[in-house]
Formats: C-alpha cells, sequence, structure tokens
C-alpha cells in the first residue's frame, strides 16, 4: 500500500536526482488568463514558457499542481471522477529528447525504489500518425526496448494533445497504462476501450508543434518541449488495488465520517453511494476554492458561479442521504487539516472557508423554500392550462420543460435532480435535454463574457498585445493611487485592439475618477519610460515593493517588471519597451464585472 504523500515524496526524489528543480503550486484560479475559469492541468500555468519565455527556475523543473475541472461535475459519483485533483508533472523547457523521457518514466514506474510496477502490467500507446506528424516509431520503440511488449500505435483522439481551443503548443504524446489483469474485451482490445482493462497513470506530451491561430495547420516549434502529467488521485487506486478513487485516503476518512451521521448509509444503495461521494468532492473542491490565495466567494458569474454550484449541490445531497449540513464545517476542518500542509494559503484561509461555506448553506436553505414555491407555481400553471386544452379537446403532457427547469436552477438555486424528483412524486416528468440546452447556452454566454486565448490574458503575442498588457500595469497602478493598496487586479482580457481588466472596488466610478486614472496612465506614457524586467527572489520582490500574489513561493525567483517609480508588478510578460509605444490611453467604459468587482475597458489611440 502507498499513500499520497508517499507519491508525492517518491516523485520529487526521483525528478530531483534527475536535475529538476521543484516549484510550487501556482494558484487554482488562473492570473489574467480569461480562457478558463481555473487552473485545470498542470501545464496551464507554464503555457507562457513553453512558448518560450525562459522560466526563473531553469529549464528542469517538476511540481505538484492543484486543478480544478468543471467539465466533470455531472461525472462525479462514479468511481473515477472528480473536480479537484492534483497533478504530478516535470518539464523540459527547450528540450524534446523523447528517448530520455520514455526511459526515465520507465524508470519511476518499474524500479522498486520508486513504484515498482512490474513490466508486464504495463502497456503504453503512441501516435500513429496522420497529416499533421509522422507515426512515432521512435516511441515504440523506445518502449520496446524497455521490455513493454504491449505498445499499441492510436489516432491524435488518444494520442495527440493541445491547448483548448487546438491554438498554442501541441504534440505527440505516449501514454501508459496499468493492466488490471481482466480479460479482453475483444480481439481488437486496447487502451483505447473502456472496458476497464487498461487505467491510464501517466502521460507524457511532446511538444514539438504550434498553431498560431484557429484553424491553421501546426508548425515547429522554435523551442520544443516535454510535459508530463500523472493524476495522483487516480495512481494511487491503481498502485493499491482499490476499484475507486474514494476507497482511500482523506475520501475515505470523509465518508466515512458522513457515514456515522447520515440516516441513509453509504451500503444502502448505489444512489447514497453517488450522493456521498458529490458532498465529499464538492466540499474538498469548495476548500480548494475558497482557500486559494486568489479565493473568490459564491456568487451568480465566473468561478463563483461554479462554486456556489458545487456547495448547493453538496446541500442537495446531504438532504438525499439524512446528513445534517452543519457537520459541512467538521469535513472542511478533516479537509484543511490534510492540505493544508502542502498548500499555507488553505490552512491559513480555515475559518474564512467555514464561514463563507455556512453563509451559502444558509443563503441557499431559504433560497430552497423560495424555490419549492415557484416550483408549485409552475405544476399549477401547468394544471390550468390542461384544463384550457381539455375544453378545447387537446392534450398536455405532464412534462416541466427544460426552460422552467433552468429557470428554477438559475434564478431560485433548485436543482435539476431536485425538480425531477419532485416532479416524479407528483407525476410529471422533466425536460432534461431541455435543461441541459438551456445549461449549455448559458455556459456559452459565460464563456464568451471571459473569452480570450492562451498567454496570460493576452490574445496572442504580438507588439500591439504587450502594449496593452503594460497598460494595465499603469491603470492598476492609478487605481492603487487613488483607491488605496488594497485595489487588486481581478482578471484582465487582452487582444492587439483593446484590453480590458477587472478589480476589486466597492463602488462605481465617478467620472472625475476615471479621468484622474487616465490622466495617471498618459503623464506616465509622456515621461517615455523604459520598461525594466529584473529576475528576483520572492522574497526580495516583496521587499521591493512589487505588487503580486506571491503564492508562498519563498526562495523561487521571479520576474519584476518596473515602469520606473510608477509601477512596479510581478508578472510573466511580454511589455512594452518604453512608455512612449504606448501613445495615448483611452478609458472607453468603466461597469460592473460581478459583486464588488469593476471593469474598465480601454484603447491606445
Amino acid at each position: 500500500m502507498i499513500t499520497d504523500t508517499e507519491l508525492k515524496e517518491k516523485w520529487f526524489k526521483f525528478f530531483e536526482k534527475h536535475g529538476f528543480k521543484r516549484i510550487d503550486s501556482y494558484s487554482i484560479i488562473p492570473e489574467n488568463d480569461p480562457t478558463v475559469l481555473f487552473t485545470t492541468a498542470g501545464m496551464h500555468p507554464l503555457v507562457p514558457y513553453l512558448l518560450g519565455e525562459k522560466h526563473p527556475a531553469g529549464d528542469k523543473i517538476c511540481d505538484i499542481q492543484r486543478c480544478i475541472r468543471t467539465g466533470d461535475i455531472d461525472s462525479v459519483g462514479d468511481d473515477s471522477h472528480l473536480t479537484s485533483f492534483e497533478m504530478l508533472g516535470n518539464w523540459f523547457l527547450g528540450e524534446c529528447d523523447k528517448e530520455k523521457m520514455i526511459r526515465m518514466s520507465y524508470e519511476f514506474l518499474t524500479s522498486k525504489e520508486y513504484l515498482g510496477i512490474p513490466k508486464e502490467r504495463l502497456a503504453t500507446t503512441v501516435f500513429a500518425g496522420d497529416e499533421t506528424a509522422p507515426r512515432d516509431e521512435l516511441a515504440y520503440n523506445t518502449w520496446k526496448d524497455c521490455g513493454i511488449e504491449n505498445v499499441f500505435y492510436l489516432g491524435k483522439e488518444h494520442n495527440w494533445w493541445a491547448l483548448g481551443g487546438g491554438v498554442g503548443p501541441c504534440g505527440t504524446d505516449t501514454e501508459m497504462f496499468y493492466d488490471t489483469g481482466k480479460p479482453k474485451c475483444c480481439e481488437e482490445c486496447s487502451p483505447a476501450c473502456d472496458c476497464g482493462k487498461y487505467l491510464e497513470i501517466w502521460n507524457d506530451v511532446f511538444m514539438q508543434y504550434k498553431v498560431e491561430k484557429e484553424g491553421e495547420k501546426a508548425v515547429l516549434l522554435a523551442r520544443p518541449n516535454i510535459d508530463t502529467g500523472m493524476g495522483l488521485e487516480r495512481t494511487i487506486p491503481v498502485l493499491n488495488g482499490h476499484k475507486s478513487v474514494y476507497d482511500s485516503g482523506i475520501f475515505k476518512t470523509v465518508i466515512d465520517f458522513i457515514n456515522s451521521k447520515a440516516t441513509v448509509k453509504y451500503q444502502d444503495s448505489e444512489s447514497a453511494k453517488k450522493s456521498y461521494r458529490i458532498i465529499t468532492d464538492h466540499l474538498r473542491s469548495s476548500m480548494f476554492v475558497l482557500g486559494d490565495i486568489r479565493g473568490v466567494v459564491p456568487s451568480n458569474v465566473g468561478q463563483g458561479y461554479i462554486l456556489r454550484r458545487f456547495i448547493r449541490r453538496s446541500v442537495n445531497h446531504a438532504r438525499n442521504i439524512g446528513f445534517d449540513v452543519k457537520y459541512f464545517a467538521d469535513i472542511i476542518d478533516l479537509f484543511v487539516d490534510k492540505h493544508g500542509v502542502d498548500y499555507k494559503d488553505v490552512a491559513s484561509k480555515r475559518e474564512f472557508i467555514k464561514e463563507e461555506l455556512a453563509k451559502e448553506v444558509e443563503k441557499f436553505s431559504k433560497a430552497l423554500e423560495e424555490g419549492h414555491k415557484e416550483f408549485n407555481k409552475v405544476i399549477n400553471g401547468i394544471e390550468k392550462h390542461k384544463q384550457f386544452a381539455a375544453l378545447k379537446g387537446e392534450t398536455v403532457e405532464n412534462i416541466i420543460s427544460g426552460k422552467a427547469c433552468f429557470r428554477l436552477y438559475d434564478t431560485f438555486g433548485f436543482p435539476f435532480e431536485l425538480t425531477r424528483e419532485l416532479a416524479a412524486e407528483r407525476g410529471y416528468e422533466t425536460d432534461e435535454e431541455g435543461f441541459k440546452k438551456a445549461f449549455e447556452e448559458h455556459q456559452e454566454k459565460s464563456r464568451s463574457a471571459s473569452a480570450g486565448t492562451f498567454k496570460g490574458g493576452l490574445a496572442d503575442s504580438s507588439y500591439e498585445s504587450a502594449k496593452l498588457h503594460t497598460a494595465t500595469h499603469l491603470i492598476m497602478a492609478g487605481l492603487r493611487k487613488l483607491f488605496g493598496p488594497q485595489v487588486m487586479q481581478k482578471g484582465s482580457n487582452i487582444t492587439p485592439e483593446r484590453l480590458r481588466i477587472d478589480f476589486n472596488l466597492d463602488h462605481k466610478m465617478t467620472p472625475e475618477e476615471i479621468a484622474e486614472v487616465e490622466k495617471f496612465v498618459n503623464d506616465a506614457i509622456a515621461k517615455e519610460i523604459d520598461v525594466v524586467c529584473t529576475e528576483m527572489s520572492v522574497e526580495q520582490a516583496k521587499q521591493s515593493g512589487a505588487v503580486g500574489v506571491f503564492e508562498s513561493k519563498y526562495g523561487e525567483v521571479v520576474k519584476v517588471y518596473s515602469v520606473g517609480e510608477v509601477s512596479k508588478e510581478i508578472c510573466g510578460g511580454p511589455h512594452a519597451k518604453n512608455t512612449k509605444d504606448l501613445h495615448h490611453l483611452k478609458i472607453v467604459k468603466e461597469e460592473s464585472s460581478s459583486s464588488g468587482i469593476r471593469r474598465i475597458k480601454a484603447i491606445l489611440d
């Protein structure tokens, strides 16, 4: 048996032995990146370095990154899906020696000093080749030379990696699987099957290409890279022979606690088991989001909307198993005791997490009352419609429309599962497909509201975008001078044509305040100040007065961009060379982004 702590220790021991420098986990909430709501993979915060920026820690790094993938919310409750997880990763930046990485992977997986998996229990896949890139015979032959018998060629669907949307760094990969010993499902059985014979435990991505714009053909990267990822929570049950990620570690501890308090027991039914797992997963994810150094609170947009969904689904499933929500605080304590060791920001925000969670639970309890009233109105409305239709000799089906289900969910916080359950009690069905369509439309609008691309909130790496990036720093400096140092950037979206920046402020800016910030920036532009990048330790950056989220990365080297005495921020770049290149800034709009968050849109003319 191996614990997650032991696996982490083995990971760092192995890669530090091979000359990799350990770096800390980045925030779970991306900085200046509008493409996603959360950090979804270990490589996500490192995209600027995969595209050629120099990483302060060097060209060989390794870490364990906490992640959240919102697309898995509806799958939570089975044996493997989670919304939050920890990803073990290592990177070669500017080097793509496939043979070296594959042999390292083989050593970590099979050496008795590390995971000690018999090579006979391993299977791997490599890229089969197409018009984008040739068949990866080097990877295939290297695995064979290591002694792996089951090596499969698979297509782009399985062995090609790219960022969401297909724009940015990309390339072939090789995936490693554990053979469970189950019989083959068919003659062609391979890791591409869903029969459960092969379980993925590691992935090496060879980033030799990039796509400049959506729809364009991939071209070779000037500085290729290797990015690997091993999901901690999925690897542990494989190594321990468990069927589910919930059968060991902190997950089992929390489920056992819930089982001791709930009236419906974990083993009573598959439905009960699903509710236990959803509560466990969602409260853990809520802890990570609320406890992050850039933590957000529940709201109706962006990360706050997902957080609200985590909490409200937990309340609903607690209701399903007769579990008193007052014990949510005890579950948070269990998670903080466990994860606060590795993530100090989580440990320091223990009480904040519990307080914000309690507020949302109380708010949802009231919303449930209103939702029940609205649900009854929906039913009564259908009943009246049926009576009117009967007079005309027509019939109306007992179905609550997807639009009505979504309104109950979106406006009153009424979970679809609860609507479906109450509808069944009244002899009604629910239009689940219609609900999903309405929900997807809502998600698309939410994504559109924060759309961008892949590099630090910048739509591309052009100098026009870089100049607007520098302008965001100057705007933030002006805002802090006007309103105080508590004003911090909460997000940005930058294209070659304009910038959009979000920041915390408790009121709508007056025309005079907008004009003052605009003048502050243009005065800095007129002074023709050089923009200087300096590498220093986080502690030095902090002492120098640089603005940024320090994320407990003491001892690590970071980039600090300074604009004379006007602005000094920790940032990955890129930026203008001199403020004179910005010419003139015009703030075209100031508006609300969400509760307590304002938004400025500006252009350079």
